[in-house]
């Protein structure tokens, strides 16, 4: 993502319209269309984060089918992932639509770019939910399980479902400091995926054991991936906030940015 290209400079010859006009310069049809134009931003951030809502319902249904083994649940989360990839595409297009329509300036710039990350991290989350459901059918009806991994991966789940709608706080309340926090929590689904890949290599001898505690480490690994989409979209927050792009597993070293 680069959107300081899009940015005004001295040496652009196309006129970047301003956020606000206290002398009254403007033509009133001019504030008008600004007002619209942040407007419609709104809409779409709005939506936008309501996908994670349909985040956290599909991880409750997943990590109730996991607990479970249920397999007709899992197959309920295949397929209802289709309302996860038309949130995406309604937020994707309906940025794009208004992108044509007038040039946003710095400050709706940066919530543009936002979006549009952020967008993409929740159908990544979808689709790592999927991931899940379709490990659960694949050692049968009553597979042999391992309560301690299955524990552990319930603790993963809590964990990333806290991510999720942590994260949205955070955007919807440009909440900086919240969204540093959720670095704290993905140390710990970090943990447990760590533990869980030890408790499926020590399990047992048994071939069809092993076999399902090996679906439940991709299971695992699925989770981490929720929590680390969770973290980028915290890493959104501080670009709109702030207007500097850093990763916050090494937030000393922040680059770039767009003025306000």
């Amino acid at each position: 993502m680069s959107p300081a290209s899009s940015a005004s400079s001295e040496s652009d010859s196309s006129p970047v319209p301003a956020p606000a006009d206290p002398q009254g310069t403007l033509p009133h049809g001019h504030a008008e269309g600004r007002a619209h134009f942040q407007a419609q931003l709104r809409e779409l951030e709005t939506h936008a984060l309501g996908g994670l809502d349909l985040i956290v319902e599909q991880l409750d249904r997943v990590l109730e089918a996991l607990h479970h083994q249920d397999v007709e649940l899992a197959q309920m989360v295949i397929a209802d992932d289709d309302r996860v990839d038309g949130r995406y595409l309604e937020v994707h297009q309906g940025i794009l639509s208004l992108l044509a329509l007038q040039a946003p300036v710095a400050g709706d710039l940066r919530l543009v770019a936002a979006l549009l990350h952020t967008i993409k991290h929740i159908e990544r989350m979808g689709d790592q939910c999927v991931n899940i459901a379709k490990m659960i059918p694949l050692s049968g009806h009553e597979p042999p399980v391992h309560e301690e991994l299955l524990e552990a991966l319930a603790k993963m789940g809590a964990f990333a479902r806290s991510e999720v709608v942590q994260c949205k706080a955070a955007f919807a309340g440009r909440d900086v400091g919240l969204a540093e926090d959720l670095v704290r929590q993905d140390r710990e689904i970090n943990r447990l995926n760590r533990d869980i890949f030890r408790l499926a290599i020590e399990i047992g001898d048994d071939p069809d054991t092993r076999e399902w505690a090996m679906h439940m480490t991709l299971v695992a690994r699925a989770l981490e991936r929720i929590g680390d989409n969770a973290v980028d979209i915290g890493e959104q927050v501080a670009f709109v906030v702030t207007g500097l792009f850093r990763e916050f597993s090494d937030s000393s070293r922040p680059y770039g940015a767009i003025p306000d």
